[in-house]
């Protein structure tokens, strides 16, 4: 199967990432997509995560009812820092029958040059982007032509900072979690409340 691999701290999950990947894996010829909950971030400052299993099973909870989307807790088990270089080659020696593409969005592609072995994951894997406002697209196509950019796929309106910002903002929250997820944050807001 055609796999897309859509990586992210996902803190928390929101209806922004699993709309977009229910776009991605409806346009991009992708079979499945699994966000992949990262346990840890190399270009985030430490403490700045609510817990990797809690946000896995926001995520688990987020996606169970979508069809071709699942969360993923596969790096989890890998060494740590979390570079994406080592998730997509572990990936292929664990599930050999897939083929694995990379989703990333157009505010990674401009930082793409700081990730580990970028060169690498350019050269042996399809990376899909999708368009994030404010980016200059048609500098970062002239940069990396080889990556392939989803025309019409929805611009998250939400980030996952201005959920844990607006915590008690019912309105935001209603509109853009899904309700097992909100219901879980609001019952249990101590669990961000001290992240930035």
């Amino acid at each position: 199967m055609q796999i897309g691999i859509f990586s992210g701290s996902f803190n928390p999950i929101h209806l922004g990432h699993t709309r977009l990947a229910q776009y991605i894996a409806d346009h991009a010829g992708l079979d499945e997509v699994w966000l992949m909950v990262s346990p840890n971030n190399p270009l985030k400052p430490a403490g700045s995560l609510m817990d990797e299993q809690i946000r896995f099973m926001l995520a688990e909870r987020a996606t169970a009812e979508l069809p071709h989307i699942s969360a993923s807790d596969f790096e989890f088990s890998l060494p740590r820092p979390s570079y994406t270089v080592r998730t997509l080659e572990a990936l292929g020696n664990a599930y050999p029958e897939h083929r694995f593409s990379l989703i990333i969005g157009s505010d990674n592609m401009a930082i793409f040059h700081l990730w580990r072995e970028w060169e690498t994951i350019l050269r042996d894997y399809r990376i899909i982007v999708y368009p994030r406002e404010g980016d200059d697209l048609e500098t970062l196509e002239v940069r990396y032509p080889q990556m392939e950019v989803i025309e019409g796929a929805p611009l998250l309106d939400v980030s996952a900072t201005q959920i844990r910002e607006n915590a008690d903002d019912d309105e935001l929250l209603g509109k853009w979690l899904h309700p097992e997820v909100k219901d879980f944050l609001k019952k249990n807001r101590h669990l961000f409340a001290h992240i930035n």
